[in-house]
């Protein structure tokens, strides 16, 4: 079975972009890293994508091999194909735990974000985000505003929709 993340937590940044991730992210870090081992430093992927993009979005080995997957079923020379392709191969770092649970932010990173000395962490099921915290306040309320989405609701009730 598959661990999901859950939860959110606010993430002090060193001035060396040192930040920790949440103890509850790395126990799915773990699960999700085939090399991982007791003792090993788990790896995963930071997807920082392009402009568009105002947050990291971070992958286990697992759930990255499985987009991989599916972008290689896209015919080749595709369009579609070629800019996943340039989002989750090419504008994205593979990244180790150390052992205090730490990694570094890069600074093109810390610059693309703006984060200085606090990252916020969201989950996002099978995956998790880092914001700079006052740009996810600012974009959350934005995503709130979609046609097929009544933010007055309880978004629970959004469960009972389609099925696969």
């Amino acid at each position: 079975m598959v661990r999901a993340f859950r939860g959110e937590y606010h993430q002090k940044v060193d001035a060396k972009g040192r930040v920790s991730i949440p103890a509850p992210f790395r126990r799915v870090l773990e699960a999700g890293d085939p090399a991982w081992e007791n003792g090993k430093l788990p790896e995963f992927v930071l997807v920082y994508g392009d402009d568009r993009r105002a947050f990291l979005e971070g992958f286990t080995l697992d759930g990255m091999t499985s987009v991989d997957a599916k972008i290689r079923k896209l015919p080749r020379g595709s369009k579609k194909r070629h800019a996943l392709s340039r989002l989750y191969s090419g504008r994205s770092v593979t990244l180790s735990v150390d052992e205090t649970g730490r990694f570094v932010l890069s600074p093109k990173l810390r610059e693309k974000l703006g984060i200085t000395n606090e990252a916020y962490f969201i989950a996002n099921n099978d995956t998790f985000e880092i914001w700079m915290p006052e740009t996810f306040a600012a974009e959350n309320s934005l995503a709130l505003d979609d046609e097929d989405f009544d933010p007055d609701l309880d978004p629970s009730v959004y469960l009972d929709g389609d099925e696969e």
